[in-house]
């Protein structure tokens, strides 16, 4: 079988809405105001280096950047305008900081913020193509067309991997996550490692990649539901599992919209070789 991997909304702009659509900006307009309330990073942008140079600016920029682009994306007139300036901000975060850092220092604390610009960004690179206009396919056709998209679920896929090895390399950290009524923590570190991995790959060959899509939001929001939702109604959370609760709402809302890319392809097709 062959799949119908052309990124059809059935739209030329704007108007073709989702609710993903609606939710992913949402969670930026939050994540922004607890940044700027914290006057530090908001989850999604730290880890950053304490040696960077105007840190502090850089701070407000980022939480401003959310801020602006989550409530721009939620007004048709702005929606492709905020779209593009958070896909060209999140691929010089990726650029100029996350991918430096890690072939500096490769290890856990660089690799894995790495790995989550890249789903965020994978996830705001497909928004950008559903919403752009008539200009932004004539001048940015490699950006915004169906090779585009491509490369976007591709670099989704890539991050999703280091998440699931880090179930494996981790076991330590993972295990005790598990919530105690479940029982076997690690048969369910090793399966959600082993989900993040296979649809990781799966999303970056291509094959089965609109079933990966929707089963990796749905690991996500349980994720969020059963790890971390139950630790904030205990009141047990750290400031690091903080970060990380909301950092666990951000990637399924971006890990959504990728999902919704997805419709238009059959769930079973392979790409055919």
């Amino acid at each position: 079988m062959q799949e119908a991997d052309q990124f059809n909304p059935n739209s030329t702009g704007p108007s073709a809405i989702r609710l993903s659509h609606v939710v992913f900006p949402v969670v930026l307009i939050g994540l922004g105001v607890i940044g700027l309330v914290k006057g530090d990073f908001a989850p999604g942008w730290s880890p950053v280096p304490e040696s960077l140079p105007g840190r502090l600016a850089l701070t407000y920029l980022c939480d401003f950047v959310y801020l602006v682009c989550g409530v721009g994306l939620l007004w048709r007139r702005t929606a492709v305008l905020a779209a593009r300036i958070l896909f060209v901000y999140l691929l010089l975060w990726l650029l100029l900081l996350r991918v430096p850092w890690f072939i500096v220092a490769p290890q856990v604390g660089t690799w894995w913020p790495a790995s989550s610009t890249a789903v965020i960004l994978g996830s705001a690179w497909v928004l950008y193509a559903w919403l752009a206009d008539i200009r932004d396919r004539r001048h940015l056709g490699f950006v915004t067309g169906d090779k585009g998209v491509r490369i976007a679920r591709i670099l989704f896929g890539l991050g999703l991997i280091p998440f699931g090895l880090a179930h494996f390399l981790y076991l330590d950290a993972t295990a005790p996550l598990v919530p105690g009524w479940m029982q076997w923590p690690i048969f369910w570190s090793y399966f959600t490692g082993g989900a993040f991995i296979a649809a990781g790959v799966a999303m970056v060959i291509g094959v089965y990649a609109r079933l990966a899509a929707a089963l990796i939001t749905l690991q996500f929001g349980l994720l969020t539901l059963l790890v971390w939702a139950p630790r904030v109604v205990a009141g047990s959370l750290t400031a690091f599992q903080w970060n990380e609760f909301f950092v666990s709402i951000l990637l399924t809302a971006a890990a959504w919209v990728v999902a919704d890319s997805c419709r238009d392809t059959p769930w079973l097709a392979m790409k055919s070789r």
